[in-house]
């Protein structure tokens, strides 16, 4: 800003130079706009002071008037230059005689007292005052100005037109014409047409546009975008098309003759086009004649909606209608101006116009239309800039000439028009771009040929026509302090090097520039960048969307930023990307791909792709079979990956090759993102489809490559089906293991077939009688056919593999490969292709469509030559046959013979004819058909649909044709000929070698003169026919009525009877009659559809047919846990309800049906009116009314009676209870005081939709339907136990209960088996010693012993005590445990969880009064217990650290304890042993003996308090006398206790308690202490350690889950963490597949030096667990050696696991060999891998073997000091050198 403030000082005089001075006329996006000012020399010569003033800049204006401080911030220095540089600039000025340029302000003060002067500046002035020469630029381009553009850029949402002065200008697709906007809004609506059908319907811009075309714009508005890329707001200029904009200020009266308007096309005639103009002030319409359509513009082109700029050629007689023309001749001749122009409005940009010159000015002409009317031609466009004209010789004032408006200025004061005398815009041509000189290329000599000071350089390039323009601002780097055209380094005729940065078909130049980081830099525009090309850019920015980082943007240059999608950042997926990628930071990238359209290219960053060497592969013009390069993996699919190379190329990888090992789910072992090296296995252009492998091509075995070679075209082979697409089928064949692939045409004969018998393929099948047709031995390609034509041709040698083995005459199969006007083109093995010409087939084939073929249609065709030289065949079809005069006579005596004639009365095939009836002889009796013949050399067939007229006649309708016998003799009537072939029924004309005759052997057919024959379009609905099965599917049946009608039944319209329906093979076989009705016919398509079932019971079946009780079958449509839905007819469908399925409602399953089976169900009620019916599958109505029924069918309320116990399904729980569907409509209500005698705290969490209940009806409302229900037992059951109220106990009363709630004060207890009856137990009742918190001893849930202290019925308050003196007296089943704990637990030991929290509180109870090791009474009674077992020391194990065995053996001399001494008296018991306890020293027994009691651990652990051995000893100790507590409490101690130092001493005493409590808490104890033991252990180590405990315990579940956990919190920093849980799988769980699928979620976690290891011992899992799959092994060691061949440690690895028992020796030693060949390779490393081969050889090989080791050490020693030698001569020679 310090600048801007010295230039604009109020002291200085102003310093700009001309080069910062705009003009008039800059034709570039970059310029600004100047109005002209000019200044007489008078003026100028008067005062230096009033000369500098006006040259300020006109940023002074934007000063504040008096700038803070007040003083002038110039030095005097600075002053001194600025008064020197003001005078030189006056001086200059009078010097050459121009008026200096002003400012606007001072410009308006000059006109105010502006006077007449002589000389040039008079002339000056006088010009000024009638017009200035204005270019068009940005800031004079206002909303409502018209421009003429021409078409440059065509995109599919807008047209990018050129308009004049290097400006261009964007028209959006909605902003061209109403007409195409309304077919864009009809066809969004239509939203089942595709993309494809969109732009077939016309809404691609390209066929309403061409590059080129001339249009009139209408400016819409000017804004300034700014966009991440760009440092400055780009300037943009929005155009209308519309001709109601176009056509601005035109009126029907201003349409006149030679003027030019834009208008639309509405509709296309038969003589031409109508078009409207969108004139305000009428109707008036235009019509352009197809004559007068120009040549360049296509019929196509002139839809409904697109725009064109026309020619006026006249009106007719009432003027509504204006005769049009767009032909060149007319509309660009100039002469063609519209002379009758009554108003200047007339003349609008693109009209011709004449005009007459006023002023020819120093930047252009000066003139008038009509004598009032100011037209400029700038600085351009008059073409005194590019092509250097003389104006004034050429253009004489007052002299007329012709030009085109190009724009108006509608800011200006006056009205006035720009206007072009360039040629190709005077004409309407279109000038583009020459081919020799593209955007971006540097022209190294451009010659100045003009110079103009403020706006740039004219400069010739070479072309011919096509001048150059370099803008001031881009002359050079830097500032430029002035152009001249006599001196500096820019003069005129000065050579410079340039590039080109644009050009403008408008102005017919290009633009240039000559600035030296133009020139050097790599790319200028998008289109400059090569695909695949390695560039260098730096970070721009981080793109950041919800899910973290989605990619980068990447500066390659100015103005060129391309992204890097979030997969292509690294090989590998970055858990923090912002942390490698900043912003500035350099980078190498390859670009992968350009979309021109958007104006986007994407980059990789992945280092195997920017680092490749191998060719980038952009298109199928580059793909060759077999070439190795790297893919991206952009999407996963079921049956293989879509692999990305560079452009749009896409391949597919198919899941069977993706490795050697067979691969389930391609997602287990790749990831999107990942790249891949793949080889190109086939494709194929047309069908745009590319195949790739990801198997190494050299993998191919010997045994492999052997069995290829041995594989000859036309063998008949087995594969087993690998892999299934929807185009093939790929196999591997049964013997050799090769990879094969079938095309679905070649899986039958007929192609209507083949998509049948690719749904009848399956993986795993295998298919026999393949044969082999195509063979690559190069590309390991292997092509089968699966057409039973082939199969039977390769047995009988009629395949044809080569042009070799074709001899003239011969018959061979081939297939339709192609079809076209006059020919067939048909192909055999191994690509070989014959010609059929069209004359070569027989004359009824050649009218018909196709000549009756399709394409892959098996044919039998007659070699008719060949051409061995080019490889050409033609054949003919094998009915053809060339009738000579001689062959005439000879085949009409052959085929006329009969040989051996059944009937006598037969002599010749003359006789036989339609309607004949004669003799035949049955040869054969099929299902559906007799096989008869006539004759030795003439056969027929009677179907069986032509046998019998009426139902009665057949005697068996499983098998109607069974009593027919083979060899006799009936009587026949000819009907036509069957195409055996095609299985079409033919006239008798056809007859052929696959044809045998049709014959029918009805009676009513032998007896009338023209039986009537069966056709689709003679069938009525309605009309009845004997029917025959003739093929069975799952659902359906197909029945023929005639030889050539066939129709199909539906599963519902086969029988009333159901149970046929289950087995339809057994029920209805092949060849079977049936009584069949039609019920839709449709003759054009051939469509028929039957019914078997009674007329009663059909598709007939509505709601008004529809009846209570009916029985009918129905097919299952949709199956739920709730209903099953039905179909009984075509317009009838209903649910059968859950309650409606079964009699006995606790046998009701919805799901043991099966969508598509048929079922019988009953109609139980009907409600016409709401189309509603109700269905039941109930046995009792379908099958047998006398069965049992458990739960009765109700319908209706008035059923139900009160005190009825029923059952029914759970339809609603709402806030206020439960709705029960009983049945049908009736629901009832159970309220939530009935739900339970006992209180449900959360009662919705008890009950669930559909649930079965049962209930006793406690009131009925028939009037309304409201039955209430209640579900307590005491009202439900018979035999029901009431529960315990407030009356029912009394003071001392023993009770079991719950605690429902613990405060400090006290516990709440709910009384079990009582109706909600709780009361208080306080603290002070707990326990003998005083309790402070009764929360440490209860918590909620905890199963309680408790006696009644106080009672008060009346406010129903209970008051319990738990104090263990309560029941000293009782006799209690758990006696034998510690007296101080017998009124607090109460054990049940059918209850585990009640026991758990029982020791649970136990444990809260002691670890009040337990306080060392010299506790008194009741350690000495402890003492004395554990005394009485005779326990040896060594049986006391301690716990382990990963689980441990809590043993009981300590108890097995229990028995010898007397009970009943026990049961005596505690206290007599406690005096008794106490004293021989004083009395006897037992100290040395500790030594002898080790602890054996309490006291001796106790002891032990105050000399070693930091021993967890002996702490786990105790409390293994604690559990052989099953106190519980009491181990708890010392595991407690043992955490507390061991000094926190001692890390691993305080870890096993964690574990130990984790293990305690596993084995015998609870779930809520378990987390607690594991919670704990995180907090002062490491986390992952205790992780670790629980999940060992829980697989020790056999808990799968609960360690999968620490698993889980594991991976989750330390997947990214622990690699063992997924080892161990995939060795776990492996191992334990037996679930390989679960544990493969670790490995890549691990490696995306995990930092890329943990990978290595990680995968490595995966890959060894793979030959090491239970589940081996060695070839995934392989892949995966063979994938780590592509990448680190040198790693010799991987390679001892995968030798170690190849090297196993009963291995494969030539695997063995192909590894021995593919690492010998390693290259760098070192001594050390080569001798150890050679010793280890000849020590494996020595053992496993032969003499021959150990000396092939030997020899290859030999070898490599050899080699690699010949390599050490030729690099040290090439260092000697380069010594010599210097």
């Amino acid at each position: 800003m310090s600048s801007l403030k010295r230039k604009n000082a109020p002291e200085a005089s102003s310093t700009i130079k001309p080069a910062k001075v705009h003009g008039e006329s800059r034709p570039s996006k970059r310029t600004k706009s100047d109005k002209a000012s000019t200044k007489n020399d008078a003026k100028a010569n008067s005062d230096l002071k009033p000369a500098s003033a006006s040259t300020i800049s006109r940023l002074k204006e934007e000063e504040p008037l008096f700038p803070r401080g007040g003083g002038s911030i110039l030095t005097p220095l600075e002053h001194k230059q600025i008064s020197i540089q003001a005078k030189q600039d006056v001086l200059f000025e009078q010097e050459s005689g121009q008026g200096v340029k002003k400012s606007d302000r001072a410009s308006k003060r000059q006109k105010k007292s502006r006077a007449s002067k002589d000389g040039k500046s008079g002339k000056v002035v006088e010009g000024e005052e009638t017009a200035k020469i204005e270019s068009l630029n940005y800031k004079r381009l206002v909303k409502g100005s018209l421009v003429l553009g021409q078409v440059a850029e065509i995109n599919p949402l807008e047209i990018i037109l050129a308009l004049p002065n290097n400006l261009s200008g964007h028209v959006s697709i909605t902003a061209i014409s109403d007409t195409l906007n309304e077919r864009i809004a009809a066809e969004a609506a239509e939203e089942d047409e595709d993309e494809e059908d969109t732009e077939k319907d016309g809404l691609d811009l390209k066929s309403l546009f061409k590059v080129g075309q001339y249009l009139r714009a209408y400016v819409a508005s000017t804004i300034e975008e700014s966009t991440a890329t760009a440092a400055k707001p780009r300037k943009r200029i929005e155009l209308s098309l519309r001709p109601d904009l176009a056509n601005t200020g035109l009126s029907s009266q201003d349409v006149v003759t030679n003027c030019t308007v834009m208008a639309t096309v509405t509709s296309a005639e038969d003589h031409g086009f109508v078009l409207e103009f969108g004139l305000s002030d009428s109707d008036l319409r235009g019509f352009l004649p197809r004559k007068e359509l120009a040549e360049d513009i296509p019929d196509s082109q002139m839809q409904p909606g697109t725009v064109i700029l026309c020619l006026v050629t006249g009106k007719n007689a009432n003027g509504k209608v204006a005769q049009l023309t767009t032909l060149p001749s007319k509309i660009g001749k100039v002469q063609n101006f519209a002379s009758e122009a009554t108003t200047i409005n007339t003349f609008l940009p693109g009209s011709a116009v004449e005009w007459m010159v006023s002023e020819v000015a120093n930047r252009g002409l000066i003139g008038k239309v009509m004598g009032s009317l100011d037209v400029t031609a700038d600085l351009i466009h008059s073409g005194f800039g590019p092509n250097a004209l003389d104006l004034e010789s050429k253009y004489k004032v007052g002299k007329k000439y012709k030009a085109r408006v190009i724009c108006n200025f509608p800011a200006a004061k006056d009205p006035k028009l720009g206007i072009s005398l360039l040629d190709h815009v005077v004409s309407l041509r279109s000038k583009q771009i020459p081919d020799n000189l593209p955007i971006s290329t540097i022209v190294e000599q451009c010659t100045v040929t003009k110079v103009d000071p403020e706006i740039g350089l004219f400069v010739d390039v070479g072309v011919q026509g096509v001048p150059g323009f370099v803008h001031i601002s881009r002359v050079k780097d830097g500032k430029v302090d002035m152009l001249s055209d006599s001196s500096g380094p820019f003069k005129t005729g000065s050579v410079h090097r340039g590039r080109i940065v644009g050009y403008n078909a408008i102005d017919g130049t290009f633009q240039l520039s000559f600035e030296k980081h133009i020139l050097e830099q790599p790319f200028l525009r998008i289109e400059d960048i090569p695909i695949g090309e390695v560039v260098h850019g730096e970070v721009e920015k981080l793109m950041v969307n919800q899910e973290g980082v989605s990619g980068l943007l990447v500066r390659l240059a100015e103005g060129i930023v391309g992204f890097v999608p979030e997969m292509h950042l690294a090989d590998v997926r970055l858990q923090h990307p912002e942390k490698k990628f900043r912003e500035g930071v350099k980078v190498k990238a390859r670009v992968l791909s350009i979309d021109l359209v958007k104006r986007q290219f994407k980059l990789t960053l992945k280092k195997t792709l920017v680092n490749s060497e191998a060719v980038p592969l952009k298109s199928f013009d580059e793909v060759a079979v077999g070439m190795q390069i790297p893919g991206t993996i952009v999407k996963l699919l079921p049956n293989g990956a879509i692999v990305q190379f560079y452009g749009t190329l896409r391949g597919f990888l198919p899941v069977s090759e993706m490795s050697e090992a067979y691969i389930k789910d391609p997602k287990e072992h790749f990831r999107v993102g990942q790249v891949v090296s793949v080889h190109v296995l086939n494709f194929d252009v047309e069908a745009q489809k590319l195949f790739v492998s990801c198997k190494d091509p050299s993998a191919f075995g010997l045994d492999k490559q052997n069995a290829l070679k041995k594989l000859k075209l036309g063998d008949v082979v087995s594969a087993k089906v690998v892999q299934k697409t929807e185009d093939d089928v790929l196999v591997e064949l049964v013997d050799s293991s090769l990879k094969a692939m079938i095309s679905v045409w070649h899986l039958a004969d007929r192609p209507s077939k083949c998509q049948s018998a690719l749904k009848h393929t399956h993986v795993g099948q295998t298919l026999n009688d393949l044969v082999v047709l195509e063979k690559n031995e190069g590309r390991r390609y292997i092509a089968l056919s699966k057409k039973p034509s082939f199969t039977k041709a390769s047995q009988e040698g009629k395949l044809l593999t080569s042009v070799e083995e074709a001899k003239v005459g011969e018959l061979r199969q081939g297939f339709v490969r192609n079809i076209t006007v006059t020919a067939i083109f048909i192909q055999f093995c191994g690509q070989l292709t014959a010609l059929l010409p069209k004359s070569k087939l027989p004359q009824e084939d050649q009218k018909k469509t196709d000549f009756g073929m399709e394409r892959y249609q098996p044919v039998l065709v007659k070699i008719d030559s060949i051409d061995r030289d080019h490889g050409r065949i033609i054949v003919t079809s094998s009915s053809f046959e060339e009738v000579t005069d001689s062959k005439k006579s000879t085949s009409s005596t052959t085929a006329n013979n009969i040989e051996n004639p059944v009937d006598e009365a037969l002599s010749s095939m003359d006789d036989i004819f339609v309607g004949k009836i004669t003799k035949a002889k049955i040869t054969s009796v099929k299902n559906t058909q007799l096989n008869v013949k006539l004759s030795d050399n003439l056969q027929g067939r009677v179907d069986v649909s032509q046998v019998f007229d009426t139902w009665d006649k057949i005697s068996k309708p499983k098998s109607p044709l069974s009593s027919f016998k083979a060899n006799s003799t009936i009587t026949v009537r000819v009907l036509g000929v069957h195409d055996a072939r095609n299985h079409r029924f033919l006239p008798i004309s056809h007859r052929s070698s696959h044809s045998v005759l049709e014959l029918s052997a009805r009676p009513s057919d032998l007896k009338k003169e023209t039986p009537p024959v069966l056709s689709y379009d003679k069938l009525e609905p309605g009309s009845t026919h004997l029917g025959f099965v003739n093929n069975i599917e799952k659902n359906a049946l197909w029945v023929s009525l005639s030889p050539n009608v066939r129709g199909r039944i539906s599963a519902l319209e086969i029988s009333d009877d159901v149970t046929q329906l289950e087995k339809l093979a057994s029920s209805f076989p092949i060849g079977s009659a049936l009584r069949v009705r039609v019920i839709t016919v449709d003759a054009v398509k051939g469509q028929l559809d039957l019914s078997a079932r009674s007329s009663g019971s059909s598709t007939n079946l509505t709601w008004e047919t529809v009846k209570q009780n009916m029985v009918l079958p129905a097919r299952i449509m949709k199956i739920n846990e709730r209903q099953i839905v039905v179909q009984l007819s075509d317009v009838v469908s209903s649910p059968v309800h859950l309650i409606d399925v079964s009699d006995d409602y606790s046998e009701a399953s919805t799901l043991s049906y099966s969508k598509n089976d048929v079922i019988k169900v009953s109609v139980v009620d009907v409600d016409k009116s709401n189309k509603r019916i109700r269905l039941s599958t109930r046995p009792s109505r379908v099958l047998n009314s006398s069965l049992p029924v458990k739960d009765r069918e109700i319908t209706k309320a008035s059923q139900i009676n009160t005190g009825d116990v029923i059952r029914g399904f759970v339809k609603n729980i709402s806030d206020k209870g439960l709705f029960v569907n009983l049945g049908g409509s009736v629901t009832a209500m159970v309220k939530i005081s009935d739900l339970s005698d006992r209180y449900l705290k959360d009662w919705k969490d008890e009950y669930q939709v559909d649930q079965l209940v049962k209930g006793r009806v406690i009131s009925v409302d028939p009037i309304v339907g409201h039955v209430q229900l209640s579900l307590k037992a005491s009202i439900v059951d018979k035999d029901y136990v009431p529960l315990i109220n407030y009356k029912d106990l009394s003071e001392g009363q023993i009770v079991t209960g719950k605690v429902r709630k613990v405060e400090e004060f006290g516990a709440f207890i709910v009384i079990e088996g009582s109706a909600n009856v709780s009361g208080l137990c306080h603290r002070t009742e707990m326990a003998e010693k005083p309790v402070e918190d009764a929360r440490k001893l209860y918590s909620e849930g905890d199963m309680v012993k408790a006696i009644v202290l106080k009672l008060d019925k009346q406010k129903k308050r209970i008051n319990f005590g738990l104090k263990p003196s309560y029941f000293e007296d009782m006799d209690v089943d758990d006696s034998d445990e510690d007296d101080s704990d017998a009124g607090v637990a109460l054990f049940d030991a059918s209850d585990e969880e009640d026991k758990d929290d029982d020791e649970d509180m136990e444990d809260a109870d002691v670890s009040i009064r337990i306080k060392g090791t010299d506790n008194d009474s009741d350690e000495a009674s402890e003492d004395e217990d554990t005394e009485m077992v005779d326990k040896e020391t060594d049986e006391v194990a301690p716990l382990d650290v990963g689980g441990f065995e809590w043993s009981t053996s300590a108890l097995d001399k229990m028995g010898e304890v007397d009970d009943d001494a026990e049961d005596a008296g505690a206290a007599q018991k406690k005096k008794k042993r106490r004293k021989p306890q004083i009395e006897v020293d037992k100290s040395g027994d500790l030594d002898a003996f080790g602890p054996r009691t309490a006291v001796d651990y106790e002891q032990l652990l105050n000399r070693q308090p930091n021993s967890s051995a002996l702490w786990i000893e105790y409390m293994a100790h604690q559990m052989q006398v099953s106190e519980l507590t009491k181990a708890r409490e010392v595991a407690e101690r043992a955490v507390t206790t061991i000094s926190s130092t001692e890390e691993t001493e305080k870890l096993n005493a964690w574990i130990a308690y984790l293990n305690l409590e596993v084995r015998f808490g609870t779930d809520d104890s378990v987390d607690a202490v594991f919670k704990r033991a995180c907090e002062v252990n490491d986390q992952q180590e205790v992780y670790q350690r629980l999940a060992s405990i829980y697989i020790q315990e056999g808990q799968a579940g609960k360690a999968d889950e620490i698993f889980q956990t594991l991976v989750k919190k330390f997947g990214a920093s622990s690699p063992d963490v997924w080892y161990n849980y995939a060795h776990w799988l492996h191992a334990v769980r037996n679930k390989p597949e679960q544990a493969r699928a670790l490995l890549p979620r691990a490696t995306q976690a995990l930092p890329n030096h943990a990978r290595f290891p990680l995968m490595t011992k995966f890959a060894a899992l793979e030959f090491n667990s239970p589940h081996p799959n060695p070839e995934l092994g392989r892949t995966m060691f063979e994938g780590l050696l592509a990448t680190f061949p040198k790693r010799f440690d991987l390679w001892n690895q995968l030798l170690d696991h190849e090297d196993a028992p009963g291995a494969d020796k030539a695997a063995v030693r192909d590894v021995f060999e593919r690492a010998a060949k390693v290259k760098g390779l070192k001594p050390r490393a080569a001798k150890k891998w050679f010793k280890r081969w000849a020590d494996w050889e020595a053992k496993n090989g032969d003499a021959k073997s150990r000396a092939k080791v030997s020899a290859k050490a030999a070898e490599w020693v050899r080699a690699k000091a010949e390599a050490k030698s030729s690099k040290d001569e090439e260092g000697d020679d380069d010594e010599d050198d210097e």
